[in-house]
């Protein structure tokens, strides 16, 4: 919890700064809250963030991607948010460094990721999955699969917004929403090669700028 509340308060504050504090007109903003709910987020973490970006001293926030090579040749794509790049690129060269990898030009990954809207939720009792994948395929569904009583509803990432709204017509409540990025060709490690691809996704994930980590791991 001590690195998922700052970086949903991160995306919160972006969010107000963009559409606005109202969740009822800001999609994004009231996407985010959602998240926050189903991550245990105390309500008043969630007001502070909302706060912060309409505060007169409020910090300008930017959205910067980084892209990189890790140990065993593992593709590792970044996206953070920051009040100070110069401090980010810093700190995440000094981690692919350390962590027995690179930084590459920025692009340099785009063929290997697809961007998807990624929605996560339990079946509701009394409807089926396949009844559910009819009733989305109008909001931009793509597929559905479901993984040890989970679901998974992926869309491509300009229908984000269009997906998710079909989950609120439908009364389906989700776990979680997000945009990700899916390898397009993933690749296997052996157990041992992943503890070190592991060990550098942690790095990563614990510096305070780092939004997500995506790599190109079967």
């Amino acid at each position: 919890m001590s690195k998922v509340f700052p970086k949903i308060g991160k995306a919160i504050t972006m969010a107000v700064k963009d559409g606005g504090p109202d969740p009822d007109s800001n999609p994004k903003l009231r996407l985010l809250i959602q998240n926050a709910k189903a991550a245990n987020m105390p309500k008043d973490n969630v007001a502070a963030a909302i706060k912060r970006a309409e505060g007169k001293d409020a910090i300008d926030i930017t959205e910067i991607n980084y892209e990189g090579k890790g140990p065993h040749g593992v593709m590792v794509f970044v996206e953070c948010a920051t009040d100070n790049t110069n401090r980010s690129v810093a700190n995440i060269k000094t981690i692919f460094n350390k962590g027995g990898g690179q930084m590459l030009p920025s692009g340099s990954l785009d063929f290997l990721f697809d961007r998807k809207a990624v929605v996560e939720f339990e079946i509701p009792e009394g409807k089926e999955i396949d009844e559910i994948e009819l009733d989305l395929i109008d909001h931009g569904l793509e597929e559905l699969e479901v993984n040890e009583g989970m679901a998974y509803a992926y869309a491509d990432f300009t229908d984000f917004g269009k997906l998710t709204s079909g989950f609120e017509e439908l009364g389906i409540e989700f776990k979680k929403a997000s945009p990700q990025r899916i390898p397009s060709n993933p690749q296997d490690f052996t157990e041992e090669q992943m503890n070190e691809i592991e060990e550098l996704i942690d790095k990563l994930e614990d510096d305070e700028d780092v939004q997500a980590v995506f790599t190109n791991v079967n």
